[in-house]
């Protein structure tokens, strides 16, 4: 893979072999999260060998680049049609938050071939991605963790929500013992579910 970022009309950033990490940091990320993600991508076996076999080596195998850039569109929530962003680490919070995941991946690496975009900034991003190959990596959640359940049950609740109602009766009889055991449960009848954050 090769990217650069362009701010403006000025190119700010490039690699040439290597990682495009495009890091979407959640309001629920730790530091735990941060070194589970750093070692993830510095091993991730998804290069050839010298052989040409692939799926063998890892960035830090092939001494390749690493280009990272923070995303908080990947926090994307749809209500309906609109993108809903209240899931991603406020600006304020998520800048000094990437720039130790930078500085830790630097520690994990070689500084000089770990490079990044412009935090904030509106950039043009080419990538010509081979393959392509497209890897989704989210931190394994805590099962200890209170903020896990709470995921949890809102991601049930939008699977609830979006769910068809069938018409048989039966399945309106299973519903009815799982509301009174967990009363924050939505059946799918009840309005919007993130409406409870708002004002």
């Amino acid at each position: 893979m090769f990217s650069h970022f362009i701010v403006g009309d000025e190119q700010i950033s490039s690699i040439g072999r290597g990682i495009c990490v495009l890091l979407g940091i959640s309001v629920e990320d730790t530091q735990k999260d941060v070194d589970y993600m750093v070692r993830k991508i510095l091993n991730l076996r998804i290069f050839a060998d010298e052989s040409g076999k692939p799926w063998c080596k890892s960035v830090m195998d092939k001494q390749y680049e690493v280009l990272c850039v923070s995303q908080f569109t990947l926090q994307c929530i749809l209500k309906g049609n609109k993108p809903d962003y209240h899931m991603a680490m406020p600006s304020e919070q998520a800048e000094p938050f990437y720039n130790d995941f930078l500085q830790h991946m630097k520690r994990a690496y070689k500084p000089e071939l770990i490079k990044d975009g412009k935090f904030g900034a509106y950039m043009q991003v080419n990538i010509q991605n081979d393959g392509p190959v497209t890897i989704e990596l989210e931190p394994p959640a805590s099962t200890t963790d209170p903020k896990y359940f709470t995921k949890l049950e809102k991601q049930q609740q939008r699977k609830e929500k979006t769910r068809t109602k069938g018409p048989s009766e039966s399945s309106r009889e299973k519903s009815v013992p799982r509301n009174k055991e967990d009363p924050s449960a939505s059946s799918g009848a009840e309005g919007d579910v993130s409406s409870e954050r708002e004002p």
